[in-house]
């Protein structure tokens, strides 16, 4: 284990933006808003039990967004799996198990943890959007008929 702490704490170390050692084998990473659809995405990442975990606080709760549906997107989620507490925030978790810890794993795994808080905040983010009245440009960036 103390490999993979180290090699986890130079990884966290390199890292551009806010990082930080909180205690033995226990860090936090905070990604910028501009590369997060708007919201910093704080992330934890703790060795313990054999496995390197992360997690991050996605979304809040609020309307029209399915928690059922992020059941459904769990099941094509590698390392990474959406979950949702009783008020309807929604959280990313993964674990990558500490023989497979290397640079290449924690990237791997805080890439697949942004991913899919990016995928839930742009799937919210498109709740807010305007209809589509179903007319205007076509796949092929052709004007539909009736487009203005």
């Amino acid at each position: 284990m103390a490999a993979a702490v180290d090699l986890v704490d130079a990884y966290v170390s390199a890292l551009p933006g806010a990082t930080r050692r909180l205690a033995h084998a226990e860090w936090g990473i905070t990604v910028a808003p501009d590369a997060m659809v708007g919201h910093p995405l704080d992330v934890g990442l703790r060795i313990a039990d054999g496995l390197l975990r992360a997690q991050a606080y996605a979304l809040p709760a609020r309307e029209g967004v399915n928690p059922w549906n992020l059941l459904h997107w769990n099941r094509g989620t590698r390392l990474v799996r959406f979950a949702c507490t009783r008020a309807g925030d929604i959280w990313i978790h993964g674990e990558l198990p500490v023989d497979a810890v290397d640079e290449r794993g924690v990237d791997r795994l805080l890439g697949l943890v942004a991913e899919a808080a990016r995928s839930v905040r742009e799937y919210a983010h498109g709740l807010d959007a305007e209809p589509d009245d179903g007319l205007g440009q076509g796949w092929l960036g052709t004007p539909q008929p009736g487009a203005a």
